[in-house]
């Protein structure tokens, strides 16, 4: 084998030393270490994420009948529960599936520490208010309700944003915002866990904290805790920075892995104004923390790939519904004032409720049709334009009598609607 020669490796701008076997898998090594990949695989992962499932629902169960005894568990928190299982499971599956995606241990991180959060607090409250001194070491407990907060917050809005998809950091450079994010939640929590006083959540009960430091004081209210807090809403804001630009840069499989997580958060955003201006609290806490689940689902089918490219039609189908939702309810109470001011009838007349109901369902059908015309022409033009494609062909094949020009045309359809790299058509003789 002709070798080349020293002048000739410079000019590629390479040394025969960095291709070698053993310089390729020391530099992935190192890239492995810096974009998040764990440095050694589990022989078993899914045993460790079965493990982790049967502790979360062990101390889940454990809480909530801690909790009714404490007469604490309410609509809120079940809510809140349903988000966290679903962090949990989620996080279980990839560890099985995908053990090298860092996403998974984040997942289950999130799961773990909200459930031994909740089971904390419902053991220090137990233990102290319902029945004091019943169960052992519960001063552990109520200590552990100081600062679990921080570190499960971080993994949320930080961490498992700076890594999703790949389980790996966007480049090089977004190591310090993870450093910074992992020496702030540090900090932040063992200050936390060093106040003086612990305060058990939703009782009025006070206990010394045994490590306590008198100066410390509460970590929120002072000025090291908000320069802390401010130093980890600058890494969150880094976090989705980070997935801006993996969204402007992604293509293909990854553009439809973060679709669909967007698409996912854009419904808990509307969730959140539908909490705060529609008055039907726990329909509400039971929506919040429905919609909520949906963020890890939709990351778990992103990472495991299940069905990813059906998002576009989800999305279109959402958006189509939601709009004919908005418009009929609409439609359907100016009908009903409009008949009222206008026919000499009872408000409550079962006749102006029953035209106004058969009024809207006349204008479903032909409402449904136009928009969502309108939504696949606006946001899933590249659908729109190939059904629109096809049926121009359609109309061409009922009508076209040369074969070199229907089968040019038929290449040129597959070619635009499909995007495949290469394309031909085989004819069969005679």
């Amino acid at each position: 084998m002709e070798r080349f020669t020293d002048a000739e490796w410079a000019f590629l701008g390479l040394s025969e030393r960095r291709i070698t076997g053993a310089s390729v898998r020391q530099r992935h090594k190192r890239s492995q270490r810096w974009e998040g990949i764990p440095a050694r695989s589990i022989k078993h992962p899914e045993r460790v994420a079965i493990a982790m499932l049967v502790i979360f629902v062990a101390a889940q169960v454990a809480a909530a009948l801690l909790g009714s005894a404490n007469s604490t568990f309410s609509a809120e928190s079940s809510s809140l529960l349903l988000g966290f299982a679903a962090f949990m499971v989620v996080g279980a599956l990839i560890v099985a599936h995908r053990p090298d995606n860092a996403v998974g241990w984040i997942f289950s991180s999130i799961g773990l520490l909200s459930a031994a959060g909740g089971f904390a607090q419902e053991y220090a409250a137990y233990s102290f208010v319902t029945r004091p001194g019943s169960l052992p070491l519960p001063t552990l407990a109520a200590w552990l309700t100081t600062w679990f907060w921080f570190p499960l917050l971080a993994g949320i809005l930080v961490f498992s944003i700076l890594f999703f998809p790949t389980g790996r950091l966007l480049s090089r450079r977004w190591r310090g915002v993870a450093w910074t994010a992992g020496i702030g939640t540090a900090t932040i929590s063992v200050l936390a866990s060093l106040k003086s006083t612990i305060k058990l959540q939703d009782h009025d009960f006070t206990l010394t904290n045994p490590i306590g430091v008198e100066w410390i004081g509460d970590v929120e209210k002072t000025f090291v805790g908000s320069i802390l807090f401010i130093v980890l809403l600058a890494t969150m804001a880094s976090a989705f920075t980070s997935l801006g630009l993996r969204f402007r840069r992604a293509r293909g499989e990854e553009r439809q892995q973060l679709k669909l997580v967007t698409f996912a958060s854009v419904l808990v955003v509307v969730s959140v104004i539908i909490d705060e201006t529609v008055p039907l609290a726990e329909l509400n806490d039971f929506f919040f923390g429905l919609v909520v689940a949906l963020v890890p689902i939709s990351a778990g089918v992103a990472i495991l790939r299940y069905r990813l490219y059906d998002i576009d039609r989800i999305i279109s189908r959402t958006l189509a519904y939601g709009a004919l939702t908005a418009i009929l309810g609409g439609g359907y109470l100016l009908a009903v004032l409009g008949l009222q001011s206008v026919l000499p009838l009872p408000e409550d007349s079962p006749l102006i409720v029953a035209v106004s109901t058969l009024g809207m369902v006349a204008a479903f059908g032909p409402l449904r049709t136009r928009i969502q015309h309108f939504v696949d022409r606006r946001f899933n033009r590249s659908r729109y334009d190939a059904e629109h494609t096809i049926a121009d062909f359609a109309v061409r094949l009922r009508t076209e009598t040369d074969l070199d020009s229907l089968a040019a045309n038929l290449v040129g359809v597959v070619d635009r609607t499909m995007r495949p790299s290469t394309v031909s058509l085989w004819l069969r003789a005679g």
